[in-house]
């Protein structure tokens, strides 16, 4: 029998984890190991943890000084000892059957590296979304990446990104791999599982998306620059400098042009480019002339990130052939 760890990042919300790790006791296939990374600070969480005592599965607090869901994640993954490590937000509560449906997929096919599925929104008690989407957690050739995580419907099937709210990888398809550190934000680091599913998907494995995996999600309060819904332009700046960077790692040169010639003039709503600023500038006004600045801020660093790791590595092959 394979063994499960669940993997959850969390900061300053001990009630919602308290609902998160209540939907994993549920669970109809028990996970071997829980991991919840807390910041060294959170004394609340450090509290809720000391008085929390699971029967159905070993719970690990793991400590983290730094302030980043990429440097949680990162400690998360050298805590963890199962085959399969799943992951999902302290604000969302799994269905009963979410592990157990993960786990058919990978037992079924040992190409599948990662398997994802749906979060359910809510603000409370109403779903927010209801809408049906086909296309799901999918990279267009020109690089537009397309979420719908959320929203997903059909059948199960192969995708190119997974969500970080309903995500599992298996432990051979993402040994040696880590999550992206250049990552943007002292909080949520937005688009840092995007950058995670394209390396998955460069060495060769499958991602699957299934609807049927399900997570209620229950999107808390964040404590960094990043309020969701509220304009922030460094939380802008970092989120379309987290997608380009993850996009440029991974696209072939040729299709970087591409990709960075329609990010300038066109975009999308989350990263304006040109025809994006005309098109929101007449009910936006100034805010859709900020937003385009953000964006083209954001690019610009990742592009001048990315150059820098470039000219690392070819320093390195040239002083190695020396």
């Amino acid at each position: 029998m394979i063994t499960i760890s669940v993997m959850i990042p969390t900061y300053r919300r001990p009630q919602d984890l308290a609902r998160c790790l209540k939907a994993l006791e549920q669970q109809t296939r028990k996970p071997q190991q829980v991991v919840v990374v807390v910041r060294d600070t959170d004394n609340d969480t450090w509290a809720f943890l000391k008085n929390y005592h699971p029967t159905v599965f070993k719970l690990e607090a793991a400590t983290i000084t730094v302030p980043g869901v990429v440097a949680a994640m990162n400690v998360g993954l050298d805590t963890t000892t199962g085959d399969i490590i799943a992951i999902t937000d302290d604000d969302a509560a799994p269905h009963p059957d979410w592990l157990a449906r993960m786990e058919s997929h990978f037992l079924s096919d040992s190409r599948i590296g990662g398997v994802g599925g749906r979060d359910l929104v809510y603000v409370g008690n109403e779903l927010i979304y209801q809408g049906v989407s086909e296309v799901v957690g999918k990279l267009q050739w020109y690089g537009r990446v397309i979420g719908n995580h959320h929203t997903g419907k059909g059948t199960a099937r192969e995708v190119d990104v997974l969500k970080g709210v309903n995500m599992a990888y298996r432990r051979s398809a993402i040994a040696g791999l880590r999550f992206d550190e250049r990552m943007l934000g002292t909080g949520a680091q937005v688009h840092f599982e995007l950058a995670f599913s394209l390396r998955v998907r460069s060495r060769g494995w499958k991602l699957i998306y299934d609807p049927l995996i399900n997570v209620d999600h229950y999107p808390a309060q964040r404590f960094d620059e990043d309020q969701r819904n509220n304009f922030n332009h460094l939380a802008w700046k970092n989120a379309v400098h987290n997608e380009t960077l993850a996009l440029l790692e991974y696209l072939p040169p040729l299709r970087i042009v591409v990709f960075m010639l329609w990010a300038t003039l066109i975009g999308t709503r989350k990263a304006f480019g040109l025809l994006q600023l005309l098109r929101f500038l007449p009910k936006e006004k100034t805010l859709a002339w900020q937003k385009w600045l953000a964006s083209m801020q954001g690019r610009t660093q990742a592009w001048q990130t990315w150059l820098s790791r470039q000219n690392y590595i070819s320093s390195e092959k040239a002083h190695q052939a020396s």
